[in-house]
């Protein structure tokens, strides 16, 4: 795994199990998000050659045509990153949760294993104490059948109830005898849960593995997607600039523009900005909300991986949960499900219309209240946010995109 990530796996490594489930982390060459399988399937585009360029700055009807291509050929390329990159931040956010829920069965793994240690100390004792009582009615010539059956419940097919031998060391020293009986059951019923959450604990860590291959495996993907396009738009961007006669540096910068344009017009504004309030929420605290902003703004151009929450590498909820604990707010653990629900218990939900700087924006695909949130920002002020986005980008500051918002903020600073 990553050593990057954080390290939320450390406490199950010291059972010993788990390193041994997870082995070696491998990047995933197609995985199934939804139920729709994401592998490299693009279509190879038809790229312009040069001697197509030089043709057509000859012919104003070529040239409209050809550039109308070159846009055509981009826009695909934006298409099929956004589709990777939209992938890539729901598998991502379903290893967050799957990771907590081995994290939440390692944790019982070690209170468990902690209660057997004593529990079986307590037993042995109690066992020892037994033992010199069979040794001294040994030496008295007072041999109880009890004792023995006790001291090798190996052999014995009903632990200190076959014979009825019982009674003659019940006699004797009964206290001694029904807190050894106590403890030995206490320690054996530890020892049997212990058992089943491990093995609890293996299914858990086979499932985030499962996750975590599915989400590299798209990061990978992603990640030489954006390789490609970015060298095939450098000659685009040099020979859009020869048929329009400027630069390949402004060209680059209005495809770029195009392409954000694109993806702010995917959503409705209207349809977002319409929610009710569910009940009252104070303002935002503006000495919180400038300390919060300015931590944010700090990591910009910080490396997304997904599962990282600092200092230098970060996923969208892992930036917004150390945001925050940087000026002692909990906000939830490491997933945009869990800050989202914990604003909601908390009553911090407002309506987008009605969204200071410092609060947290989501983007869902569900229709449900409840449903699934794949990605988590901190709203900065004038249409903008602060965002981890995805893999193969970095931490930024950009306008809100309003294609799958979720209607209400959160305002953990009121």
């Amino acid at each position: 795994m990553d050593k990057r990530l954080d390290a939320s796996f450390d406490l199950m490594r010291k059972t010993g199990a788990l390193w041994r489930i997870l082995g070696v982390m491998t990047l995933a060459i197609s995985v199934t998000v939804g139920g729709l399988t994401v592998a490299p399937s693009y279509a190879v585009p038809s790229y312009p050659t040069w001697s197509e360029v030089q043709a057509a700055k000859k012919n104003v009807a070529k040239k409209k045509a050809l550039i109308a291509r070159f846009n055509a050929i981009l826009a695909e390329q934006n298409k099929e990153e956004d589709k990777l990159s939209n992938a890539a931040l729901i598998l991502g956010e379903k290893y967050n949760q799957a990771k907590q829920a081995l994290n939440v069965v390692a944790q019982k793994v070690a209170t468990l294993q902690a209660q057997a240690d004593v529990a079986n100390a307590q037993a042995n004792s109690a066992k020892s104490r037994l033992a010199q009582i069979a040794s001294q009615m040994y030496r008295t010539g007072a041999s109880g059948s009890a004792v023995s059956l006790f001291l090798q419940a190996g052999k014995a097919d009903n632990l200190l109830y076959q014979l009825g031998a019982k009674d003659r060391l019940a006699k004797q020293n009964d206290t001694t005898y029904r807190k050894a009986v106590e403890k030995q059951r206490y320690a054996q019923a530890v020892t049997d849960q212990l058992n089943v959450a491990k093995v609890e604990m293996a299914k858990k860590a086979k499932a985030a593995k499962a996750v975590y291959d599915q989400a590299a495996g798209v990061a990978n993907e992603l990640a030489n997607k954006i390789a490609a396009n970015k060298a095939a738009q450098t000659t685009f961007y040099k020979q859009l600039a020869v048929l329009q006669k400027t630069s390949a540096d402004l060209e680059r910068r209005r495809a770029e523009g195009i392409a954000a344009e694109n993806r702010q017009n995917n959503g409705n504004q209207s349809s977002v900005l319409d929610a009710p309030s569910l009940y009252h929420v104070d303002d935002a605290d503006p000495d919180v909300v400038d300390k919060v902003l300015r931590f944010a703004r700090a990591q910009i151009g910080d490396t997304y991986v997904f599962g990282a929450a600092g200092m230098t590498y970060w996923d969208c909820s892992g930036l917004t949960m150390r945001t925050y604990s940087s000026v002692g707010i909990y906000i939830s653990w490491h997933s945009v499900v869990a800050q989202f629900r914990m604003a909601a218990q908390k009553h911090q939900l407002v309506p987008l219309k009605d969204r200071q700087p410092g609060d947290l924006i989501f983007y869902t695909r569900s229709g449900a209240f409840d449903g699934d949130k794949y990605h988590i920002a901190i709203y900065s002020g004038g249409n903008r946010m602060i965002e981890a986005p995805r893999p193969g980008a970095y931490v930024r500051e950009v306008p809100m995109r309003w294609g799958e918002l979720f209607p209400y903020a959160a305002r953990p600073s009121a």
